[in-house]
């Protein structure tokens, strides 16, 4: 054991020469990877412009409370069993606020003018199919569509240049989040065709994170539909950690969000109302509110908002459960894949101004997926197409 007069008098053995050499190198990425440089008050707003030709380099003060014109979460009752491992009430409860706290701005285009909606489509699809290539998490996917819809709320006047290293940036984030075995940098900016370098990767995720005060947590609409299905399909034992729902309906109800997400309309409902809606447009009204806590009148909005995606995947039909090598056969519906999203949503634009003009805006009582009468329905009220 070192002796107090082993070290000169006043210094800390921790805090000497050596310490700092080793806290150097411990680092998990070397300095001069941050090529921006913050100044020196920024701890007192975590937001920070990215340089770009049109703006300084100059701390923005954000202030939340103008995101407040999104819909509040309506307060609603734990549709937990009772848990053997927690207090329903309170998981509950730490999930509502949970997602009070993210809050998202539908209107953060309009601090982009160089932008348009259509930008914004085009590369969460591209995100999709890179999600697709490397075999990664929905989770995954919707954490880095969160953290780019987050974070460009943060900003103003973003070129269309820097939107892809915004957004591999925000998959690369969420991918060591994530993922077990993430893929290296190199992949990600090989992905990108020599557009991003990994010195511009490194230095955006930095940013990002600083932008968003490092809250990178958020409960994704993915992770609410994963725990509506579970409670559709609990059996007697109660065994909420254990998936208990059929794969290939939840892959079905997970592609009606991921061409629900490409719509920058979407951020207009909170994360669970959507999960919630989509699971409506598979089931029932009933269902619906006994699984999420909601009443119809919660939902109504997005519901109808969802009708014209649902006619599209209707027309198209579900995929059916791919399979992925390497990838354990219980785990193969948490992947992320990837349609002809493209496409789709152009028919589902389509179809929204057609009903729109034939002033039927309102899905039917049990819902577009509902499938001919024919078909038996599931005891869970669940029905695949």
């Amino acid at each position: 054991m070192p002796r107090e007069s082993d070290h000169p008098e006043g210094q800390d053995p921790q805090k000497g020469e050596g310490a700092a050499d080793f806290g150097m190198r411990t680092r998990k990425r070397k300095a001069d990877v941050a090529t921006p440089s913050w100044n020196n008050d920024a701890h007192t707003s975590p937001h920070m412009l990215i340089p770009t030709p049109d703006k300084d380099e100059e701390p923005a003060s954000i202030s939340f409370t103008r995101f407040m014109h999104q819909k509040p979460t309506p307060a609603r009752a734990s549709p937990f069993p009772i848990l053997g491992w927690a207090n329903r009430d309170d998981v509950w409860k730490s999930m509502i606020n949970k997602e009070q706290t993210y809050v998202r701005d539908k209107l953060y285009l309009q601090r982009h003018p160089l932008l348009q909606p259509k930008m914004r489509t085009i590369l969460l699809d591209w995100l999709m199919e890179v999600c697709d290539v490397h075999k990664l998490q929905r989770e995954t996917f919707y954490l880095a569509q969160d953290f780019f819809d987050r974070f460009m709320s943060t900003q103003k006047n973003i070129v269309k240049t820097l939107l892809q290293l915004i957004g591999i940036s925000s998959l690369f984030i969420a991918a060591k989040l994530e993922e077990i075995y993430p893929p290296k940098l190199h992949q990600f900016a090989y992905v990108t065709d020599g557009a991003c370098t990994e010195d511009e990767i490194l230095s955006m995720e930095l940013i990002i994170m600083k932008a968003l005060n490092w809250n990178l947590s958020p409960l994704t609409v993915v992770s609410w539909l994963n725990i509506y299905m579970q409670i559709s399909y609990l059996n007697e034992l109660y065994e909420v950690l254990v998936p208990q729902y059929p794969q290939q309906i939840f892959v079905q109800i997970a592609e009606l969000l991921d061409l629900c997400m490409l719509d920058i309309s979407c951020l207009e409902h909170a994360y669970g109302v959507l999960a919630a809606s989509a699971l409506y447009h598979f089931s029932s009204s009933e269902l619906m509110q006994k699984v999420s806590g909601y009443e119809w009148c919660d939902v109504e909005d997005c519901v109808k908002w969802m009708v014209p995606f649902a006619m599209a995947i209707r027309e198209v039909g579900s995929s059916t459960l791919k399979h992925f090598r390497g990838v354990a056969p219980e785990d193969l519906h948490n992947i992320q894949t990837h349609i002809n999203s493209l496409d789709l949503l152009d028919k589902a634009q389509a179809k929204r101004g057609m009903l729109m003009e034939q002033n039927r805006t309102s899905p039917l009582p049990t819902g577009v997926l509902t499938p001919p009468q024919s078909i038996k329905k599931q005891s869970s009220g669940l029905k695949p197409i």
